[in-house]
């Protein structure tokens, strides 16, 4: 099968990047596969982080795309589809994340050649922070596609709210395997530079207010001195309300911050001194994050929102809890740390969806579902 791939590759960064370069990585095994990628992607103004490029010191898979589209330059929109046309690929795939992506996406699909299947990989059919234009324009997009694949449920809903016919494949998101294995605890906290003699809470990712860092930050105050919570992430937005609520905390010097892009050699230290990872979101589809605990074998307590409450419940990994208030969050934490026999169950229930989430198991049903098209 000829496939392309249109979306973000190096040198930009992030767990979008990194997934497509996995998915081509893991589809070229089989197949001819291209990418084709941004000049730009996000206006600088429009960036909410400190920068969209890998650094020089990033560890990155590096795949070799075509870089033709900016966002911002209709123009482009007709070099993309002429690029991709001139390939001609049998099925073309589009990640989808957000809503300013559609106009772009949506005109290269009807400039492109009827004997290409577009197929969206959509990760959020609408945006956790919605605005009035978000359902126009995604349907504008998606009125353009031939399939789609989800990877959660509450996603094939929003999808199929606004694209009722839709062929859709429901395949959940498989594990980030490229980050290195654990090292030891012992050893991980002594180079994050923390305390070693705490229960460590780990809270990693993009920071952005639906994620419900805050309520984590002030559950810290119902919990005693043996827990320590682990910040870890980039800030989409002003980390001065964060850092207010640390400076009145009563556990304020058992909150360790690294606000910053966190480079792939730093995950497996992060997840290696932690005992738990905290989803505290007040709104989620599903989370990528979970992926990566699953890889380095790390249990989880989340909040029951979106698909996470019923991921980890049927997965048994981890304890979920109804919202994401001060309450349930140090009730939650303290249910988890009493019982040593449980949270081993949770540990081996990690290794068993590290395995079923493979990315041979993900790209496989995926092609099955091309063949049919």
């Amino acid at each position: 099968m000829k496939i392309a791939i249109l979306s973000p590759f190096y040198p930009y960064r992030g767990g979008l990047a990194q997934l497509n370069a996995r998915l081509y990585t893991e589809l070229g095994k089989r197949n001819e596969v291209k990418a084709f990628s941004f000049t730009t992607l996000y206006p600088n103004f429009l960036f909410p982080g400190k920068t969209q490029y890998v650094s020089e010191n990033d560890s990155v898979t590096v795949i070799e795309s075509k870089r033709v589209l900016n966002t911002i330059n209709p123009f482009s929109y007709v070099k993309t589809a002429a690029a991709i046309n001139k390939y001609l690929p049998d099925i073309l795939i589009i990640p989808y994340w957000m809503s300013f992506m559609a106009p772009a996406y949506g005109t290269i699909c009807r400039l492109l050649k009827k004997k290409i299947k577009i197929v969206s990989l959509v990760h959020n059919a609408m945006p956790h922070e919605r605005t009035l234009m978000d359902k126009p324009l995604a349907r504008y997009f998606f009125s353009g596609c031939d399939a789609f694949i989800v990877m959660s449920e509450p996603v094939q809903k929003d999808l199929l709210s606004l694209c009722r016919n839709a062929k859709v494949q429901l395949q959940p998101h498989p594990i980030y395997d490229h980050y290195a294995g654990r090292i030891d605890r012992s050893q991980a906290c002594g180079r994050l530079g923390i305390k070693k003699d705490k229960k460590n809470l780990l809270f990693f990712g993009l920071i952005r207010d639906y994620k419900g860092l805050d309520a984590l930050i002030e559950s810290m105050d119902l919990l005693d001195d043996s827990y320590q919570l682990i910040i870890a992430g980039e800030s989409y937005g002003s980390f001065d309300r964060y850092n207010k609520l640390i400076s009145k905390s009563l556990r304020k010097d058992n909150i360790v911050v690294f606000e910053q892009y966190i480079p792939d050699e730093m995950v497996s230290i992060l997840f290696s001194a932690a005992d738990v990872l905290i989803l505290p979101y007040r709104s989620a589809t599903q989370s990528g994050v979970v992926g990566i605990a699953y890889q380095l074998e790390l249990p989880v307590i989340a909040t029951n929102v979106g698909a996470l409450g019923s991921t980890i419940e049927q997965s048994r990994t981890g304890l979920v809890i109804p919202s994401a208030t001060v309450e349930y969050l140090s009730a939650g934490i303290k249910e988890f740390f009493a019982n040593e026999e449980q949270i081993a169950i949770y540990e081996e229930n990690t290794k068993k969806e590290k395995s079923r989430l493979s990315w041979a198991n993900f790209a496989g049903s995926i092609e099955n579902f091309f063949s049919g098209l």
